[in-house]
């Protein structure tokens, strides 16, 4: 029996409007969340609240505050690409249902009067926004020439064209249904019909059936080629080598005793899930993942801890698709049960890209900004810098103060000093610790 010390959760953005990207480069167009993607996204919190904070549940985080949260537990971070606000909007939506109002949430002011937080206790959860100005976590294809000849690679291959060819009759039969937009493989049209179809009442009425699966698969097909790749470091599995740094650096901060981080949320589109389940060999054995997550799915990291005298620490993968059912187990590398944490880490750590400077090697890109990063490293770069910029400004009085003391002497003695050249170092990018195993954890190399 092993217990749950903490978990991380990708969870995919609920329901919206119809969403456009770029066949060739996948850059995004605009696009808003709804109500019934709220609802999604809220009914995902629930779920994970009843799995992970529930004392009922066999996967109960037993150290973890769970009616009002602590925000040094529950960290969230949360998309902000090219589709606009849809992911942050089923982050906000996701943690109502994980930490649901609570007339605890109040304070008792000096005069005595009991205030409780607006809508009968709501909890405002900080959440931290992941844009790809400055971050290329969670949305790393974008400005990427080598992603964009990854691209092309894919609609050039013999695979793809056998199928676009043996799709051509769907195409053309689909092509009254979506009012002159382009009917060929590369632009698959299945996000419009199926928006159309969950919106638009005549428009549900009008479509034959069967025409919206035969979509769903194509665009299977065609996600699945663009965001994975044979190489496990290939440019295709991009997405997933991006936000991996983020899950080895927060299970292994889970890992630490000292570190109070237990649950982490990463809200984001449904490109990594793809990367991921190759990466990690998910799909060898259950190819049906291989395909386009339904909305407000999740997928989690439960590090697990196992009896003593080892207390080995374990990592359980679990996917839930979609609003319907609970979560499944699946096994990485093709193991048969849950994996060795430092077994994990070890066989994809080096994947993994951890800073601006490998992504941009493994786009082909100029490097503009060497203080850009990849994930949590932000934060961690922006506190050296602090810190650094600290020391440095102490040395820079205490410098301004032996001048001056060395002037006032030299006007004593008649003697002329040359003027000092002090000039400011130059201050070095933080290279991201190896994590290659748990037993060497500790707070100077687990920065979030």
């Amino acid at each position: 029996m092993t217990d749950v010390l903490g978990v991380l959760v990708i969870a995919r953005n609920g329901d919206r409007t119809e969403y456009y990207q770029d066949p060739n480069t996948y850059e995004s167009a605009y696009t808003e969340s709804t109500a019934l993607g709220a609802a999604e996204s809220h009914q995902l919190g629930s779920f994970l609240r009843s799995t992970y904070m529930s004392s009922s549940s066999p996967s109960y985080i037993a150290d973890m505050k769970t009616d009002l949260v602590d925000t040094h537990e529950v960290h969230v971070h949360a998309k902000a690409g090219g589709e606009g606000p849809v992911v942050f909007d089923s982050a906000i939506a996701l943690l109502q249902g994980l930490f649901p109002p609570n007339l605890a949430n109040k304070i008792v002011l000096a005069n005595e009067t009991t205030v409780v937080a607006p809508l009968g206790g709501y909890q405002y959860v900080p959440i931290e926004t992941v844009e790809p100005g400055n971050d290329k976590s969670l949305e790393p294809w974008t400005d990427c020439p080598a992603f964009e000849q990854h691209i092309a690679d894919v609609y050039s291959s013999s695979e793809f064209r056998e199928t676009a060819k043996a799709a051509a009759p769907f195409f053309g039969s689909v092509r009254d249904y979506v009012f002159g937009r382009p009917t060929t493989l590369e632009n698959a049209i299945y996000d419009y019909m199926s928006t159309e179809l969950s919106h638009n009442k005549t428009y549900a009425h009008r479509l034959p059936p069967t025409l919206v699966e035969q979509a769903r698969g194509y665009a299977d097909f065609h996600e699945n080629a663009i965001f994975s790749d044979k190489d496990v470091g290939g440019i295709g599995n991009l997405a997933g080598r991006t936000i991996l740094h983020t899950v080895l650096s927060s299970l292994t901060r889970i890992a630490f005793n000292g570190d109070p981080l237990q649950f982490l949320l990463i809200e984001t589109s449904y490109h990594p899930f793809i990367s991921l389940f190759h990466m990690l060999e998910m799909t060898k054995e259950n190819p049906e993942i291989a395909a386009i997550p339904n909305y407000a799915s999740a997928l989690a990291f439960e590090l697990r801890r196992g009896p003593a005298p080892e207390d080995r620490d374990f990592i359980r993968i679990k996917f839930k698709n979609g609003t319907s059912g609970g979560f499944e187990t699946y096994h990485a590398f093709g193991h048969r049960s849950d994996i060795a944490a430092t077994e994990f880490i070890y066989r994809i750590e080096n994947y993994a890209i951890t800073s601006q400077k490998q992504w941009a090697a493994a786009c082909s890109a100029g490097l503009e900004d060497e203080w850009l990063h990849i994930g949590t490293q932000n934060a961690i770069s922006s506190t050296i810098f602090a810190v650094l910029a600290a020391v440095f400004l102490l040395g820079m009085f205490i410098l301004s103060k032996f001048v001056k003391s060395a002037r006032a002497r030299a006007q004593n003695t008649r003697i002329r000093l040359a003027d000092d050249e002090v000039s400011r170092p130059h201050l070095s990018q933080s290279q991201y610790p190896n994590y290659g195993t748990l037993s060497n954890v500790g707070p100077g190399i687990v920065p979030f």
